[in-house]
């Protein structure tokens, strides 16, 4: 499924629509060169989670920040400054990913092969003057969300 995106608040409003699909359990993993809005839009997912937006940022330097939302907890990763598997060991990655809450990654495709198979990845790129999103499922429960995201495509304000 692909979405163009105009806007910032576009790539922002398009994570509040996967957010409110968001169930216990989901691990959503963002890839996209810098700035094409991997952390916009985890900020838009964490916010339809009751996430105040002020205490959302981009884990680039602690790897991992924890938010609580209205019913669980969600854990926003950073890859791209990982170099070795071996470092995702000891930040306990595999613990967190795809238990309790809502797991976010940036830069998973860094990692693919330590990804739990069923999770919703979401490309995003720059092209001309809009930013292009591709959501692809792995697993029914991320081809039911975007069934529910195509009925909820209009990202626009």
């Amino acid at each position: 499924m692909e979405f163009s995106l105009k806007t910032e608040k576009d790539t922002e409003n398009l994570g509040i629509i996967l957010g409110k699909a968001a169930k216990n359990g989901d691990v959503f993993c963002f890839i996209g060169d810098l700035g094409a809005g991997k952390t916009v839009m985890c900020r838009g997912v964490a916010v339809a989670l009751g996430v105040d937006e002020k205490d959302i940022t981009s884990p680039t330097f602690t790897i991992m920040n924890i938010y609580q939302g209205r019913d669980f907890e969600i854990k926003h990763f950073d890859l791209y400054r990982i170099k070795r598997r071996e470092e995702l060991y000891d930040i306990g990655f595999q613990e967190y990913v795809g238990g309790s809450g809502i797991t976010l990654i940036e830069w998973g495709d860094l990692f693919s092969d330590e990804l739990p198979y069923e999770h919703l990845k979401v490309e995003l790129a720059f092209e001309n003057s809009f930013r292009r999103a591709i959501l692809t499922p792995f697993g029914k429960r991320y081809e039911e969300i975007l069934t529910g995201v195509k009925g909820d495509a209009d990202v626009s304000d």
